[in-house]
């Protein structure tokens, strides 16, 4: 036995709570699965915006789809309709998705479906706001910088409040929503 001191820290036993865990969630890539931008009033709608900005219509559903096993597809879809009047300066469609694993030895069933609708979405939101705002840039507008949204709280309106008090993961399969 060598008295020379280790460079690598002592292993700990199996189960030791002072080791960290495998991670609750991990994502196993991300992608754009759909995405269309339109600017039908093009490009007589850019004389008519120099006197007056777009009024914005934006919808943001968080879904989750069950691929195999603990494997499951996280969906953000986003529609972003920009009007002037009656007349529409773009329309945007983009949804935004991951496939995340959960780790069945660390996060209880009672909790995959809010950990998906809100964890997952909470850290694709970032990308899906710079897609938005690169598109609409380079579409003729100004970039357009959506506003966080708190998946939690949607996540709350859509499925505990409409259940009074008790979570229904499974009502309808619903996603949240924002308006």
């Amino acid at each position: 036995m060598s008295d020379a001191p280790s460079d690598s820290p002592p292993q700990a036993p199996p189960g030791d709570p002072t080791q960290p865990s495998a991670p609750p969630l991990r994502f196993l890539g991300q992608y754009i699965k759909d995405l269309s931008f339109e600017v039908p009033l093009a490009p007589e709608i850019f004389n008519v915006m120099r006197q007056q900005g777009p009024d914005m219509d934006v919808t943001i559903d968080a879904s989750v789809r069950q691929i195999e096993g603990p494997v499951f597809e996280v969906a953000i879809a986003t529609s972003l309709n920009a009007k002037i009047g009656e007349k529409t300066a773009f329309i945007m469609e983009l949804v935004y998705a991951c496939v995340a694993e959960v780790n069945p030895q660390v996060v209880p069933q009672e909790y995959v479906h809010s950990l998906l609708l809100i964890e997952a979405p909470r850290h694709l939101f970032p990308f899906l706001r710079q897609i938005v705002a690169e598109t609409t840039g380079n579409g003729g507008f100004p970039p357009l910088m959506l506003q966080m949204v708190d998946f939690a709280e949607l996540y709350r309106r859509k499925f505990v409040d409409q259940a009074g008090g008790e979570p229904q993961p499974d009502a309808g399969n619903i996603a949240p929503s924002v308006h």
